[in-house]
């Protein structure tokens, strides 16, 4: 452990033993040196100080990454993959996020059977608050099965399993997730929509438009009626659409609807993600991964348990031939955060605004994705090096749970 980037400090009060730590590194939003006092897993003070310790290596200091949008990592999926998920395999994707700098994320559920998603919404919550798991799980995001079932607007997703909104089978999902799905994706032109997305909206649980061909109107209807973002946007839609009627325009022209886009440089144009940038601007766009149970694996072609061919190149692209479209990532959001902000030549405090002040304010995690006194000590110490975040630590409420120089002995 660098003493320079850690420093635990004791001391007796009133004859109690109390210990804390200290962490230095340049403050993300302003580029200048800081010192952040934890406790109790908590931000219990932030200094400002004229340097940083001698060999520090000139780190950048900021907020935990938060992803929104995880379908598994590390060769585990929270909806496919060649066994049955495991608290054992969430405990594992949750640890190998943190090496990418991730403290927090929404394990997301993909379109299958009924049963299926039960079963895993079941083994999710079940592990959800292991203390092992240090609350990096806040909750859960359903994508589907109630999309689109056109080829193209539904991707990846199965066919067989493409349904229309059921409410009856959403509360019984719901209630295997220990009620703790904060946000479903939707098709809004699929009949029922409208009073699926209502009933969400009451309940507190956060619509996202995703893997839709809907009109103008049906897009304004839906936000009327609550829907708040769109998934991963600019993915999710077939390859040829026309180019003045289709559901990207609506999307992008309405001022209430944030979006989420996947800066890996695989599934957006450098300047798809300018224009949707210049639109939406650092207070309305996320930066998520779509990654998968493939990142992190040698490239090559992988059947999955639909019997179809998912293609991993050696740059790290996820693809589904059959359609010709992608299939996911393999690469966590820090490397999207780092391309978003090279192709738009937004800051740091910009691009990182984007991958942790931003979902955090729209899941109501107030307790995180900010450094300030009172809240969670999520934090990440990293490099930028040749536009890639290399990350050093990682914090988690306050524990030291990857550090790159212990970690690769």
């Amino acid at each position: 452990m660098r003493k320079f980037r850690l420093l635990l400090v004791f001391s007796f009060i009133n004859g109690i033993l109390f210990s804390q730590q200290t962490v230095s590194g340049i403050l993300f939003s302003d580029n200048k040196p800081v010192s952040v006092t934890i406790k109790d897993g908590k931000i219990s003070a932030i200094k400002r100080i004229k340097k940083l310790p001698e060999g520090s290596g000139n780190l950048f200091l900021s907020p935990g990454l938060i992803d929104n949008q995880v379908n598994g990592f590390a060769g585990v999926s929270f909806t496919f993959g060649g066994g049955e998920l495991t608290p054992e395999g969430v405990k594992k994707a949750t640890e190998a996020l943190w090496e990418t700098g991730v403290t927090t994320y929404l394990p997301t559920l993909t379109t299958n059977s009924k049963d299926l998603l039960k079963n895993n919404f079941a083994v999710l919550a079940r592990v959800k608050d292991d203390p092992a798991l240090l609350g990096s799980i806040p909750g859960f995001h359903l994508e589907g099965p109630y999309i689109s079932p056109v080829d193209g607007f539904r991707g990846a997703h199965p066919l067989r399993f493409v349904r229309k909104p059921d409410w009856n089978e959403f509360m019984e999902l719901n209630e295997a997730s220990g009620n703790n799905i904060l946000q479903v994706t939707i098709a809004p032109e699929t009949e029922g929509a409208f009073d699926f997305i209502s009933k969400c909206t009451a309940n507190g649980i956060l619509i996202a438009l995703g893997h839709h061909n809907a009109s103008a109107e049906i897009v304004s209807i839906a936000i009327d009626l609550g829907a708040v973002i769109a998934t991963h946007f600019g993915n999710g839609c077939a390859n040829m659409i026309n180019r003045h009627v289709n559901p990207l325009w609506p999307q992008l022209s309405d001022d209430r609807l944030m979006i989420s886009i996947i800066g890996d440089g695989f599934h957006l144009n450098p300047e798809e993600i300018r224009v949707f940038y210049k639109v939406k601007g650092p207070d309305k766009t996320i930066i998520t991964s779509d990654v998968t149970s493939y990142a992190g694996l040698p490239p090559g072609k992988f059947i999955n348990v639909e019997g179809d061919t998912i293609e991993l190149t050696p740059e790290g692209m996820v693809g589904y031939p059959a359609q010709k479209v992608l299939a996911g990532s393999a690469s966590p959001v820090k490397k999207g955060v780092a391309n978003v902000m090279k192709v738009t030549g937004c800051s740091l405090a910009e691009a990182l605004q984007m991958a942790t002040e931003n979902p955090a304010q729209l899941y109501n995690l107030n307790d995180r994705g900010r450094i300030e006194v009172g809240r969670r000590a999520d934090l990440v110490l990293f490099q930028v090096v040749d536009n890639e975040f290399v990350i050093r630590q990682t914090f988690v409420s306050g524990h030291l749970v990857y550090d790159s120089e212990i970690n690769s002995r």
